[in-house]
């Protein structure tokens, strides 16, 4: 038995069409260690991922798994040999229970062929879940879980198999804050049983806490590996973009116009109550609060998706009625919610029909749409936002998460509101990705756009708002100006009780 690295991987090169994905890429994995790979959207981490778990082959380059050289056919190979992976996207059955979803594929059976012992696999998984600490019940369906009762589902599949490495790709995307800290007692309870973690995540604060060491990708290319706890912030940053970022936010400040929108003791029961704020042209204005607080639902509620109980919204100091989100675009408010995959982008359509979706009666002409107009704007919001992509025929889906959320706020734009809402704008895109945001947030309201954001990231509602108001369990907790903003006051206001 080997007493070196788990896992070794050297020289590694990946080529699609021509274009490396992967140059000369190196990693060391050692039994019990958890190891954050990070880097950019595009930096190679999930062409690494894919070839380790068979989905893809290598070009070039040895991968050394338990002393020996790995190949993996497949994924079902690659569980076999003990490397198993769990999927931002959760790749579950949501028909089937706990038990089947676990052991799919590897059931026990009777001595009836095909029959299959279903109070044998009960028992199993109800041991499997003890000795995770999760109390689920192996009868329930899939469908019937949270997503982070279904992410531990997927890690008690990976042990079933016997995994040596386990790799999570952002496991703590859509958690709260208790569920995140579930998952990191569960990761420290994989690592003193010799379990490796490779774990990939922006959240530079989770790796902080739970990686032992860090390991950097930028292009395709292999930078550095450090020990997590000799890396700060800037030095992460630092190797991940390939330059200093001395300044992540914009310098300048809004230059506050004229009220755009008021809202008056706005309130939905068991969600929020007596909420009242005005946001001005030129304006960013921080929604800030707990998970739960009530922010989303607020915005929610200004741009028609929910209905409200009580209180009355303004556009410049008239009263409106917003009962759906078409009212809101006619009003001129935009809105970029939380989820862009669900609630943005559309699997199937092209970067142009996406970036054109809110906007298409601009380039109708006799109820039919003319493509060159339509294109044309596309091609112009594309350029305007830097977006990265091969072609505005491109299906949106293929874009990496920074690119997606900027086609999701140049439709928004296409449609010329004087008033954009943006539900956690940089949730899941990488840190270079993120300063893009922040600039074109200021580039907004440079133009006198009023922003509403909404972030949990504090850092970001610190650097970018004008102003803040801080919900504490659906009520406004304060209104902070400039000057008052910081971590220990949001903080103070948004624990009220």
């Amino acid at each position: 038995m080997t007493t070196g690295p788990l896992l070794r991987i050297a020289h590694l090169s990946k080529s699609f069409g021509g274009i490396k994905a992967l140059d000369n890429v190196q990693l060391t994995l050692h039994k019990g260690e958890i190891l954050a790979l990070m880097g950019e959207n595009g930096a190679g981490k999930s062409t690494l991922m894919r070839i380790l778990m068979g989905l893809e082959k290598k070009d070039s380059g040895t991968i050394i798994f338990e002393g020996v050289p790995l190949k993996t056919r497949d994924v079902k190979d690659a569980l076999q040999k003990g490397i198993s992976m769990i999927h931002q996207e959760l790749l579950v059955v949501s028909e089937l229970s706990v038990a089947d979803n676990i052991f799919l594929g590897r059931e026990t059976t009777h001595w009836l062929p095909g029959w299959i012992d279903d109070q044998d696999l009960y028992r199993k998984t109800e041991n499997l879940l003890k000795t995770l600490g999760v109390p689920l019940n192996p009868r329930a369906k899939m469908k019937t879980l949270s997503v982070a009762e279904m992410q531990m589902v997927e890690i008690a599949k990976a042990i079933s198999n016997e995994a040596r490495i386990i790799i999570m790709d952002e496991p703590t995307s859509a958690l709260s804050e208790q569920e995140v800290g579930t998952l990191f007692r569960i990761i420290k309870d994989l690592k003193a049983k010799g379990v490796a973690i490779i774990y990939i995540s922006h959240k530079m604060e989770e790796i902080a806490q739970i990686a032992d060491t860090i390991t950097v990708l930028r292009d395709g290319q292999y930078i550095a590996t450090k020990p997590a706890a000799e890396l700060d912030r800037n030095a992460l940053i630092t190797l991940m973009v390939g330059r200093q970022i001395d300044q992540l936010f914009p310098e300048t400040r809004g230059t506050l116009g004229e009220v755009l929108l008021s809202v008056r003791q706005l309130s939905q029961p068991g969600q929020f109550q007596d909420i009242n704020f005005d946001l001005h042209a030129g304006e960013v204005l921080g929604l800030a609060g707990l998970m739960g607080a009530g922010r989303t639902e607020v915005a929610r509620a200004i741009f028609g998706l929910d209905p409200l109980a009580q209180g009355e919204v303004f556009i410049k100091g008239v009263p409106v009625s917003i009962r759906s989100p078409q009212d809101a675009i006619g009003r001129g408010i935009g809105y970029v919610s939380e989820d862009r995959k669900a609630l943005g982008c559309i699997p199937g359509m092209s970067v142009q029909h996406t970036l054109t979706l809110s906007s298409l009666k601009n380039y109708a002409q006799w109820g039919f749409i003319v493509n060159q107009p339509e294109q044309a704007a596309a091609r112009e919001m594309v350029t305007d936002l830097r977006i990265k992509t091969s072609g505005l025929q491109q299906d949106v889906m293929q874009l990496s998460g920074g690119n997606q959320q900027k086609v999701v706020i140049g439709k928004v734009l296409l449609a010329q509101p004087d008033i954009i809402i943006l539900d956690e704008p940089t949730r899941g895109i990488d840190i270079g990705a993120k300063h893009e945001i922040y600039r074109l947030i200021r580039q907004l309201t440079e133009r006198g756009i009023a922003v509403l954001l909404i972030s949990s990231e504090l850092p970001e509602i610190i650097g970018l708002c004008d102003r803040v108001v801080v919900l504490a369990q659906g009520t406004q907790a304060a209104v902070l100006a400039h000057e008052e903003i910081s971590q220990e006051s949001i903080m103070q206001y948004a624990l009220q009780r």
